[in-house]
């Protein structure tokens, strides 16, 4: 009699889950060189020359079997995570720097792939973002696909005016903090070319590109329904309820959600499993504590996207997090004090 039953299952390898994270990631980059030009490739391409020589750079230098740990996609993941996270016309050498930063140091520096306490791309977005703010809010105008003069801004002299546009958080943001403007989220949303029918103009496309992306990493199990859920419902609701109180001054759910890095972040930074929480409850907390963070410094800070810090100021908090969310081992109840 046969038996189909899968009582295990084979555990799926590193460059298994990686060359999938990498397929997910697709739609959205696709949708994001319809809307902004082929810049995107060649940023993709210059961040993956980086991110494996960087890697084979540090795996000789602690002498680790180099091919084993450069096949392995993990590089690829961060180097693509950090060329999605820059302007796709920032200067080449930008795009190398953050790279360098995420592998070299917030990788390799605390001991390589499964150690390190901070997730890489977000550690050199952070970095790049205080370092060279003029150069990290130079994105490029929707439409405009010119991909000559997108490699003159890679390449060459940056000559921008024309071409660059400051990204609709940014944009509302300044406007409402402008005191003689008496601005309003409906007087803002409709005067300014930044703006699409819900967030910013081809942004919220590509935001569905990012979700399509992230059902898939969730049919395929390589990530868990946990954080996504939480770091979406959180944004939505907290947006919701203050647009809700005074919707004059704050933007709604569904702008917050399909703007900026919300999508993005969701499925494929909040999600990293080595930074973040592992246990069920403690990914829910993990992930709505990045929101939340993540709202205020939209809303209240001087960044216009706080997805970034937010998930390293989480990152800090994941092994408390952990230690308070640990389920109680199997035939044994806790009782008041937390205690077996």
């Amino acid at each position: 009699m046969l038996n189909n039953s899968p009582f295990l299952r084979k555990p799926a390898s590193v460059r298994s889950v990686m060359l999938r994270v990498l397929a997910a990631l697709l739609p959205g980059i696709a949708l994001y060189a319809w809307y902004f030009g082929g810049a995107v490739f060649v940023q993709l391409a210059v961040a993956t020359v980086a991110g494996l020589a960087a890697e084979a750079a540090m795996l000789a230098l602690r002498r680790k079997p180099v091919w084993l740990f450069v096949s392995d996609g993990s590089a690829l993941v961060t180097a693509w995570l950090v060329a999605l996270t820059v302007p796709s016309i920032a200067p080449w050498w930008l795009t190398v720097l953050g790279v360098l930063i995420a592998i070299v140091v917030a990788k390799h520096l605390y001991g390589g792939l499964g150690q390190n306490p901070f997730n890489p791309a977000m550690v050199a977005f952070c970095t790049l973002i205080v370092a060279y703010p003029q150069l990290m809010s130079q994105w490029p105008q929707a439409g405009f696909t010119d991909f000559a003069s997108q490699m003159t801004a890679i390449f060459g002299e940056r000559s921008l005016d024309a071409i660059v546009m400051a990204t609709p958080l940014d944009q509302m943001r300044t406007q409402l903090h402008t005191a003689e403007a008496r601005a309003t989220v409906s007087g803002i949303f409709g005067s300014h070319a930044t703006f699409g029918n819900i967030g910013g103009k081809g942004w919220e496309i590509i935001a569905i590109g990012y979700l399509l992306g992230g059902l898939y990493l969730l049919q395929q199990r390589i990530i868990t329904w946990h954080m996504p859920a939480a770091f979406l419902g959180t944004l939505a609701a907290i947006s919701l309820a203050f647009s809700l109180g005074a919707p004059d001054r704050f933007a709604g759910p569904m702008f917050h959600l399909l703007t900026g890095g919300a999508m993005l972040g969701a499925f494929f930074i909040v999600t990293d499993p080595v930074s973040g929480t592992t246990t069920p409850k403690g990914k829910l907390i993990f992930a709505a504590g990045i929101a939340l963070i993540t709202w205020i410094i939209r809303v209240f800070g001087a960044y216009p996207d706080g997805i970034a810090f937010a998930t390293l100021l989480m990152n800090l908090c994941a092994p408390l997090i952990d230690a308070w969310t640990q389920p109680p081992v199997f035939g044994h109840k806790h009782d008041d004090k937390g205690q077996a």
